[in-house]
């Protein structure tokens, strides 16, 4: 089969692009959510010790609530697809005859002429009737339903990844620098990754880039001045 060179045809491929485009998704919560609580906490105090506290509480809290809640979302996704397989299997079984008039209406939908239509929804059901109407009919492949336990460990680690960014920047700057240090960093890191969802998804990236960068400075701007007004009541 000849192809045009740099095309995803495969879908494992695509399914790898998803999956790269939900990690670096999540490094973006992390780095945003991380950032904002540590420069509120910066913000209200100069010790280090509640800064390096707060940050690591909301890494391990962030990675796991990422993580059940990914977990929880794609173990209904998944139920739902076997749910709709094992109809599909079953009506297969019942109505063998009717399915494959319904296989050849959805490939006439498709712009196939009728005849067509119905020689390629014969052929394909002799090979493999049940994986014929799960690809045309639910738009699934039953050898490759979604992982619950792969989403949530991907979802845990990406979160975690993004998190240590500005958790090493602000713990490890100076005292006097560290808040604008860490801003800058995450900027930059929130440019990079925004950039880099934009181009997996093939939008663009510039506007990607920014859009990200603003709601990341707004984040930090009012966890800084909501830590600032904490600190000056308390202190």
């Amino acid at each position: 089969m000849i192809t045009h060179p740099g095309e995803p045809h495969d879908t494992a491929l695509s399914g790898r692009l998803n999956w790269l485009r939900a990690g670096v998704l999540g490094a973006n919560d992390g780095i945003i959510s991380t950032a904002g609580l540590v420069i509120g906490v910066a913000a209200a105090t100069a010790s280090a010790a509640p800064v390096l506290t707060a940050g690591i509480a909301g890494l391990v809290s962030g990675a796991v609530s990422m993580a059940l809640g990914e977990y929880v979302s794609v173990s209904s996704q998944r139920d739902t697809e076997r749910a709709l397989l094992e109809k599909e299997r079953g009506e297969l079984a019942q109505f063998p005859d009717q399915e494959l008039e319904e296989l050849v209406k959805l490939y006439e939908a498709k712009g196939l002429s009728p005849a067509t239509a119905r020689q390629v929804a014969r052929e394909l059901t002799e090979r493999d009737a049940f994986t014929a109407h799960a690809d045309i009919e639910l738009h699934l492949d039953p050898e490759a339903l979604t992982n619950p336990w792969q989403a949530a460990g991907a979802s845990a680690v990406a979160f975690t990844t993004g998190s240590l960014l500005p958790l090493a920047a602000i713990v490890l700057s100076p005292p006097g620098i560290r808040i604008p240090v860490t801003f800058l960093v995450v900027v930059l890191a929130l440019a990079v990754t925004g950039g880099l969802s934009a181009w997996l998804g093939g939008a663009r990236r510039r506007r990607a880039a920014v859009r990200l960068v603003a709601g990341g400075s707004l984040a930090m701007a009012v966890t800084f001045g909501v830590g600032e007004l904490v600190g000056a009541a308390v202190g």
